[in-house]
């Protein structure tokens, strides 16, 4: 008898630790992205063709009450694309958060978007213009009107990587625009489209017909989540 009780007493601090672990995880909620790109027929070394890539991110819906906001992004792109910032027209962070995109180069805007977040109990819609900011920058000027008017850049840095993956995205989202008037903003929803000219392009398809790509999310509450998938590609 004393060793049942033993047994069902390491069982109940077994079980309430269990508990604890799961009260005090983070709160990350799935991600999950949708993504094209077109034209789908890969370019060449010699021979780039220039795309629009269009991605849509959405996440679990958890409430106002749970929902939490979304501080960064990284975004894996594949081997087989190009990034060529570098060698079009671009515009400075700090003209870009003195005038807005209005005020940049002709030429430097190379997308635009928009979403759904929950400000509070009422739902927002962030509009996004997505402007070039050089060899390893990319803006994405955001502006909220709900529950005030909060215009910013969010900075995104670009770097080379290797293996399957070309390039590295990291978004990191102002403090300015996490919190809106004492409110937080926690986005559910993201549509995106960008590419203009040639500032994305593609020199060959990944291996067996498919370009692969890589998102993840981090989350105040200190969780995160990533979403791993392809896009179909053909020669």
């Amino acid at each position: 008898m004393r060793k049942l009780g033993v047994v069902a007493f390491l069982a109940t601090l077994a079980a309430s630790g269990l508990a604890a672990a799961v009260a005090d995880a983070p709160v990350a909620p799935k991600v999950t992205v949708k993504a094209s790109v077109s034209p789908n027929r890969a370019g060449t070394k010699s021979h780039p063709q220039a795309v629009t890539l269009k991605t849509q991110i959405s996440w679990e819906s958890l409430g106002s009450a749970s929902q939490p906001i979304v501080q960064t992004f990284d975004i894996l792109f594949p081997k087989g694309s190009l990034y060529n910032g570098a060698h079009l027209p671009s515009c400075s962070y700090s003209k870009l958060n003195a005038v807005g995109p209005a005020g940049c180069p002709k030429g430097s805007i190379v997308g635009s978007g928009s979403g759904n977040a929950y400000a509070d109990t009422t739902i927002t819609h962030p509009k996004i213009t997505v402007v070039n900011g050089g060899a390893s920058r990319v803006y994405f000027y955001t502006v909220l009107n709900n529950p005030a008017r909060v215009q910013s850049p969010v900075v995104g840095k670009i770097k080379k990587t290797s293996g399957k993956y070309a390039y590295a995205l990291h978004v990191t989202v102002p403090q300015v625009l996490q919190v809106v008037a004492g409110v937080p903003i926690e986005l559910t929803f993201l549509n995106v489209t960008a590419g203009k000219g040639t500032w994305l392009e593609t020199t060959s398809c990944g291996p067996g017909g498919h370009w692969p790509f890589s998102v993840s999310t981090g989350y105040n509450t200190g969780g995160s989540a990533k979403f791993t998938a392809s896009i179909a590609c053909h020669k």
